[in-house]
């Protein structure tokens, strides 16, 4: 079970239908992002594809009667009209269709009407409506899903289509579980249930596990997207974020041309595949063989003194080649995290971070926090994020000093609108709407016994943090997650155990989630694990999210002052 492998399959038999020719492949900009994640340009060409065109771009192009045309687009109505026009007026020989979800049959209709030219060879549904981040991790790209607390109702029809997508390119039919507390959880699992329904001829598939969808509700766990990161994917995202596999260093003093933007794709670079789970200091001593084993090559490539020499050369040039912007890559993107770690004090942070979600000692982190403040080394966004833990952790503290920490920010001249974001993380998630109580003694416990194993059993301060979801996917599996709390839609009970189980995470997921579900996966074989979410956060994507969640709601928390 493999979001990856799925859309893989869809995209390979689009390109090997049409048969061997050149193509063009037409694409919108959703389209465009879920091929682009899988192919690069070259492996594209490898399948004859020599052009690529946006069916939205408005472009006039010449005529090219001798290509063949792939298009394949999201069914929405604008790209229906658009692929409409284009028909009228054909600029390529033939049209081989691919909608990437269900298409209305009105729809069919009107692009028949259109096909004056029949220039129409093939329309199909190929079910590639997602972005396939890996394996067990898909996206929908939708940066913030809410409004007022309740869905963006364009948003919600996208994440229904999103998630039939993903039901029907891994040919699954599922139970569907929801989390009770959360009105968008099941507003959610009720549209995708009428569309089972609708559709149900679609969904007819032989299945010999017991799929189950549980969808859940970023509210629920405000703590996992407020960290800062130390696994080398996850921190990228989290200090430089990444967009469609891409990584903007422009930025980057000194940087060369070739660098200003890098890919990070696990399906095309070895390296990052092999080390993307990889704490920051492991990555370090990687990269410091890589280095080792690329100089020695380097020296090898040098010494060219006969025929035979020059023979090598050719033939291993080219390896040596992606060797040398493999190294380049990554030396330049792992020194330029090493630079902001240190420069904005995050060791100190981070440890203190994972203490507020972790440990119960108010007295001592309270004074903690209050001296961050006040070190000008620490970057605003992670003064405030301290104190939006502390507001989460101790919201109901007899003596709790939310107000003199805000107080401490403004003194700090932090801007306004970094200090609203404690206001409204207590309104996004109070301890009053969360189904879990992320500090009770109990989940502390159970949290710092965790070792983190590639330290030998060491006990490491900046991995203490277990995301809620991994608790509760860990009791779904053994057959135990409360029905209360996550009950069945429809009452419907399933009394075996799953085995292939698809999570959605409405508000957004996180890389350090996804680490959680590789693990899983690993630990209980038998099981399949995949994760979702209407988007994949960092601290500032998830503020966005909160801050459009939370708009036009009157602030009802109000702070003790002593």
């Amino acid at each position: 079970m493999s979001v990856v492998t799925a859309l893989k399959f869809y995209i390979t038999k689009m390109t090997d239908e049409t048969g061997p020719s050149m193509k063009v492949l037409l694409m919108d900009k959703q389209t465009t992002s879920i091929v682009s994640l899988l192919y690069s340009q070259s492996e594209m060409l490898m399948k004859e594809v020599y052009l690529f065109e946006r069916i939205d771009s408005g472009l006039h192009t010449d005529s090219l009667k001798h290509l063949k045309c792939i298009v394949f687009i999201r069914p929405t109505k604008e790209n229906v009209h658009l692929l409409c026009n284009e028909l009228k007026c054909p600029k390529y020989g033939v049209y081989y269709i691919y909608f990437s979800n269900i298409i209305a049959k009105a729809d069919i209709k009107l692009l028949a009407e259109s096909d004056e030219h029949e220039v129409v060879r093939e329309v199909h549904e190929y079910y590639a409506d997602y972005l396939a981040i890996s394996p067990h991790l898909f996206s929908l790209g939708i940066p913030a899903c809410s409004e007022g607390l309740a869905w963006n109702l364009e948003h919600l029809q996208r994440t229904v289509q999103g998630i039939t997508s993903v039901l029907l390119s891994l040919k699954k039919c599922p139970f569907i579980r929801y989390q009770n507390s959360s009105e968008m959880a099941k507003k959610l699992a009720e549209k995708i249930r009428e569309v089972l329904s609708k559709e149900s001829s679609s969904f007819e598939f032989r299945q010999e596990s017991n799929p189950v969808l549980l969808i859940v509700d970023r509210r629920d766990d405000p703590v996992t997207p407020l960290l800062n990161q130390w696994t080398y994917q996850a921190m990228v995202h989290e200090l430089l974020t990444i967009n469609n596999n891409r990584v903007n260093l422009s930025h980057v003093k000194g940087i060369s041309k070739e660098l200003k933007e890098v890919v990070l794709s696990a399906e095309h670079d070895e390296f990052y595949a092999n080390n993307l789970y990889l704490n920051f200091g492991e990555i370090g001593q990687t990269i410091k063989e890589l280095m080792d084993v690329f100089q020695g090559k380097a020296k090898k490539q040098q010494k060219v003194e006969s025929i035979e020499d020059m023979k090598n050369f050719v033939e291993t040039y080219p390896l040596f080649k992606k060797m040398s912007g493999t190294v380049a890559k990554h030396v330049t993107v792992v020194g330029e995290l090493s630079s902001l770690v240190g420069k904005h004090n995050l060791l100190e942070v981070s440890e203190l971070e994972q203490e507020l979600s972790c440990q119960n000692d108010h007295s001592a982190q309270l004074q903690r926090v209050k001296k961050l403040i006040n070190d000008e080394r620490v970057r605003e966004v992670d003064a405030v994020r301290l104190v939006m833990l502390y507001a989460l952790h101790y919201e109901n503290h007899a003596n709790n000093q939310i107000s003199i920490l805000l107080d401490l920010l403004k003194k700090r001249n932090i801007s306004e609108k970094y200090i609203k974001l404690v206001h409204n993380v207590l309104e996004y998630s109070s301890i009053n709407n969360r189904q879990n109580n992320l500090f009770d003694k109990e989940s502390v416990v159970k949290i710092t016994k965790k070792l983190f194993k590639e330290l030998n059993g060491v006990d490491n301060v900046y991995t203490q943090h277990t995301p809620l979801i991994n608790e509760t996917i860990e009791d779904l599996i053994k057959g135990k997650l409360n029905i209360q709390t996550y009950p069945f839609l429809g009452n419907i009970v399933m009394t075996k155990r799953p085995q292939d189980i698809i999570v959605f995470m409405i508000g957004g997921t996180t890389y350090e989630e996804s680490l959680n579900i590789y693990n899983l996966n690993k630990q209980n074989p038998g099981v399949q694990i995949i994760l979702g979410g209407t988007t994949i956060h960092n601290f500032e994507s998830f503020i966005e999210e909160m801050k459009c969640a939370t708009s036009g709601i009157f602030p009802r928390h109000r702070s003790r002052k002593n």
